[in-house]
């Protein structure tokens, strides 16, 4: 998107973002599942993707969100270094998931943590949740990443002595077998690994951003493992548990070795878009 940034241009990029992200999914996760449905060898499991297949095309024509979940709010934000922003930009991201949550519409799901009152906007303390990282160059990038609370209340973190980097494989297998059906397979898997405790569930969650198709050996590795569970779709069994793993890393006090499990279910929702920044 050309010209420069502006209050008004974010807000209405951010609802844009959102509709885009719960109406459709990447087209390297739908070619992704579409393999899986080609693949799969267990009738009923075939079904379940065959299911899956549709209701995405039912969202993207009909506009509407793919899943009655439509999540907690998530935002990724790139702020160029040249930038210069003469206006409030975490309020517009909030004003936009307000907006967008009344006119896509959304289910109003954040709720304080304790009285569980419900704000009716996704809004809230905390709530989007939005991550802000500076990167080289003249634009803001802003991605929209809703989670729903199935996927996500099945993923894990834990704190190993740092000796034992070689039982990482072993906790990821036992989170997905322990999720069994509850993530709506099939999944898709992001671990970090390092960082501290806060970083690696970051790490995490980042790594569902990265494109379906792209693994390396340690990581197709981890995929075959968890899919030789039979876990399958939506639990019913079968070949496809998981549409792919990704792992992203960062360094670690020596004394430490934190490693997260987020998992997300086959509704791998995100968009983005790139903003030209003043300069």
């Amino acid at each position: 998107m050309a010209g420069d940034v502006s209050y008004d241009i974010v807000v209405n990029s951010v609802v844009e973002i959102l509709k885009k992200a719960q109406t459709g999914l990447p087209q390297d996760v739908t070619d992704a599942l579409r393999r899986a449905e080609a693949q799969e060898s267990l009738p009923i499991a075939k079904e379940q993707l065959e299911a899956i297949l549709r209701n995405i095309d039912i969202a993207s024509r009909k506009q509407i969100p793919l899943c009655q979940d439509t999540g907690i709010l998530i935002f990724f934000v790139e702020i160029g270094r040249e930038v210069r922003l003469d206006f409030d930009l975490e309020a517009a991201i909030i004003e936009g998931a307000r907006i967008a949550t009344e006119c896509i519409p959304l289910r109003p799901n954040a709720v304080d943590p304790l009285t569980r009152h419900n704000t009716g906007t996704n809004t809230g303390d905390g709530i989007p949740d939005i991550k802000y990282e500076f990167v080289e160059g003249d634009q803001i990038r802003i991605t929209a990443a809703p989670k729903g609370a199935g996927s996500e209340n099945m993923s894990a973190l834990k704190m190993f002595n740092p000796t034992e980097a070689g039982r990482i494989r072993e906790f990821v297998l036992e989170t997905v077998l322990k999720a069994g059906g509850k993530p709506c397979p099939p999944i898709i898997v992001g671990i970090g690994i390092g960082g501290s405790f806060d970083k690696a569930a970051r790490l995490s969650k980042l790594a569902l951003l990265e494109d379906t198709d792209k693994m390396d050996g340690f990581e197709r590795s981890i995929l075959k493992d968890i899919n030789a569970l039979g876990i399958g779709p939506m639990g019913l069994g079968g070949d496809n548990t998981a549409l792919a793993v990704h792992v992203k890393k960062a360094y670690c006090h020596a004394a430490s070795l934190p490693v997260a499990v987020n998992i997300q279910c086959w509704a791998n929702r995100h968009a983005s878009v790139t903003l030209e920044g003043s300069k």
